[in-house]
């Protein structure tokens, strides 16, 4: 620690030193006049992000209780490499507050806290001894944090600085038996243990930080934090496991700061910063659902459960920058945390849209999206561009090409609709923010590798798309040979309808990957006797499915939408939801007829059904992507009406939010189930 510091604080002086130097500039070359606020443009408080990538290690010491075992040790190397198609990696994502204070001498002080949430920092070690067998000891960091003091110096538009204090890590410990039973305890093959502990350390580093438009700056920061040896008890693999954790981080960070002669301040920044270059978007949403007791005879592994309450919550920062003309290349960290009801199961037509298909009780960290875009103007009229999320503000023409490649989520251009397709601003279910057939490639979270296609010439537009499939349907890992794909294409109408804007529009999808049909998965089940399983039958084939996509304002501040579709119903569903056909409209209303333009009203009402095949399927204990109570004696169609309002509070968005399903997961057996919603989300 007294080596860093001493090497950072030189920096410091160094460029304190040469600064100082250069504030007297030889009397034949011309002298500004200062800017009277230029001092104080880094003073006051700021809050901001940032995104990271960490590598590290912990010593480990493992001794025997309870009876005389051999001593153990070793060295678990936290880094893991970004995978591409897993989105796993030792990279981090969190936020920072801090308040700075600049000196006459342009001497610089600071205070800051941070915490981040990791996506995957962490490793394992295997244990072999007489005394125990065979064991493997893991360490996960879940999140850290610092409280540091900044000193610095600042020149010209640069702000460079050292920085230490301290440091503070909530890591989980887990020790998993392989083979045998330790001595003194009672862990037998496969036994996990888990232990989750607060450590408490040191950090210390140096950074940069620089203005990029008004009121916010960048900042790119070198941080190691150490923390002491800590012991974990371990009892039923009769070992005391001591470790200690150091972590090496690199990050990259935004700032948003408060004090108004910011702005004034940081217009002295050189053109090429210009932020009509750049965007910077974020939005958080929190929501939470609870579901009524209801009619329960039976259920399965995938059944919905009555008289529970889930949350989630997220954090998205929306991040761009143009490239050159009509090109744009977009990154989307995002932090995520909580479940789904009974683990985003239980329904085909989902209550959340903000529930993912895995779930953690601790946030971490996503690279959903980084892509390119590139808009080539074709001619016609000029329309303008309001700068928004993943959307930099200028002109296009209304003519015009638009290719997007990287990865992103496919309804991010497919299928979309004004009225009902965010769940973070309007409906909630999964059946009527996409067309619940619609079977779009994606991972557990809802996003791809592909690339896409759209030309727009006058009233009509013509999309396309080739995407990569999981590797296994319904899975968190993307496919690295692409030899599983699916092909999408779409056909867009605008018009008028006495006076009124529409659109209508029909997609089409077509999946090469390995599936099951359920007809040979319910044959085989027959012989054996066990519960269907659809894996057991998985061969390389098609599944294709249409769906139509209308909205219709009808007067102001009025508007109708509809979805319809269906899919081939004798093989299974590989990435969405379990529904062969479906049938769902409604209609949003603002609430400036009432007196108050930011509220909004929604009412829709959705059909979904699945073949025959599907229903054999689920009542000989086959379990589908999101449904499977076990058995299914007494099929029906899946009927779900939601009503929510929406309303400004401050500087958050506040809605309400209740849903009726009728025979959840096709079952006439259960429910109907009744799930009341509240969601807050902000944005700037």
């Amino acid at each position: 620690m007294k080596k860093i510091l001493i090497v950072a604080a030189a920096l410091v002086v160094l460029v304190a030193g040469d600064g100082c130097a250069a504030d007297g500039p030889a009397p034949s070359m011309p002298v500004k006049a200062p800017t009277t606020n230029q001092p104080d443009q880094w003073d006051g408080f700021y809050i901001g992000t940032h995104l990271g990538y960490a590598g590290g290690h912990s010593g480990w010491r493992a001794d025997g209780i309870g009876a005389p075992t051999a001593a153990l040790s070793g060295s678990i190397d936290l880094f893991n490499t970004f995978d591409a198609f897993k989105g796993t990696g030792s990279y981090f994502s969190g936020f920072q507050a801090g308040y700075n204070y600049l000196l006459p001498s342009r001497l610089f002080l600071g205070i800051e806290a941070d915490i981040s949430f990791p996506n995957m920092i962490g490793g394992t070690n295997t244990m072999i001894a007489p005394s125990i067998g065979q064991a493997t000891y893991a360490e996960t960091v879940q999140m850290f944090g610092t409280l540091r003091a900044r000193l610095g110096v600042v020149r010209d538009h640069w702000l460079f600085y050292a920085t230490a204090g301290f440091a503070w890590s909530y890591d989980e410990l887990t020790r998993t038996q392989e083979v045998g039973t330790p001595i003194g305890g009672t862990a037998g093959p496969g036994a996990v243990e888990q232990l989750f502990k607060l450590r408490a350390g040191w950090a210390a580093g140096a950074g940069i930080e620089f203005p990029v438009f008004p009121h916010w700056t960048a900042k790119f920061e070198y941080l190691f934090a150490g923390f002491d040896h800590h012991p974990a008890i371990f009892g039923a693999g009769a070992q005391r496991i001591e470790s200690d954790l150091a972590l090496h981080t690199l990050r990259a960070g935004l700032n948003y700061r408060f004090d108004s002669t910011t702005a004034e301040g940081f217009r002295l920044l050189p053109p090429s910063l210009d932020a009509g270059n750049w965007s910077i978007h974020a939005q958080s949403t929190y929501l939470h659902q609870y579901v009524f007791p209801f009619r329960d005879p039976f259920r399965g592994q995938n059944s919905l459960i009555p008289n529970q309450g889930r949350e989630t919550w997220d954090v998205t920062l929306y991040a761009g920058f143009r490239l050159w003309q009509g090109g744009e290349l977009w990154i989307n960290p995002e932090i995520d945390q909580g479940f789904g009801l009974s683990g985003t199961d239980g329904v085909a037509g989902f209550t959340s849209g903000e529930a993912y298909k895995v779930g953690q009780s601790v946030p971490y960290a996503r690279m959903q999206r980084y892509f390119i875009r590139q808009t080539i103007d074709l001619g016609g009229e000029k329309e303008k561009i309001e700068p928004d999320i993943n959307q930099l503000g200028g002109t296009q023409s209304a003519d015009r090409l638009v290719f997007t490649v990287g990865k992103y989520g496919v309804p991010d251009i497919f299928d979309g609709n004004k009225y009902a397709h965010d769940p973070r601003k309007d409906f909630m279910n999964w059946a009527l923010i996409d067309t619940a057939i619609f079977d779009y490639a994606a991972d557990a979270w809802g996003y791809t590798y592909g690339a896409a296609a759209e030309w727009y010439q006058g009233p009509w537009t013509l999309r396309a798309g080739v995407f990569d499939l999981s590797i296994v349907p319904n899975s968190t890992d993307l496919d690295p040979t692409f030899r599983q794909f699916q092909l999408l294409a779409e056909i867009e109408r605008r018009y008028d309808f006495w006076g009124q804007p529409g659109k209508v529009a029909v997609t089409g999808f077509l999946t090469r990957g390995r599936m099951g049909r359920f007809s040979d998965a319910v044959r085989l089940a027959e012989v054996t006797g066990e519960p269907a399983d659809i894996e057991a039958v998985r061969r390389y084939r098609s599944r294709s499915g249409v769906s139509f996509n209308m909205e219709q304002q009808l007067v102001e501040n009025v508007g109708f939408f509809a979805r319809a579709g269906f899919a081939s119903g004798g093989v299974e569903p590989y990435e969405f939801t379990d529904v062969d056909r479906t049938a769902a409209a409604g209609v949003s209303l603002s609430g400036k007829g009432w007196g108050r333009p930011d509220d909004t009203f929604g009412f829709a009402g959705v059909i979904n059904t699945i073949s025959d095949e599907h229903k054999a399927f689920l009542n000989a204990g086959g379990l589908g992507i999101l449904i499977g109570d076990g058995k299914l004696p007494n099929p029906g169609s899946e009927r779900i009406i939601e009503t929510y309002y929406s309303f400004p509070i401050w500087d958050l968005k506040m809605t309400f939010d209740y849903q009726l399903i009728m025979n959840p997961g096709y079952n006439r057996d259960r429910g109907p189930a009744s799930v009341i919603g509240t969601r807050v989300r902000t944005q700037f």
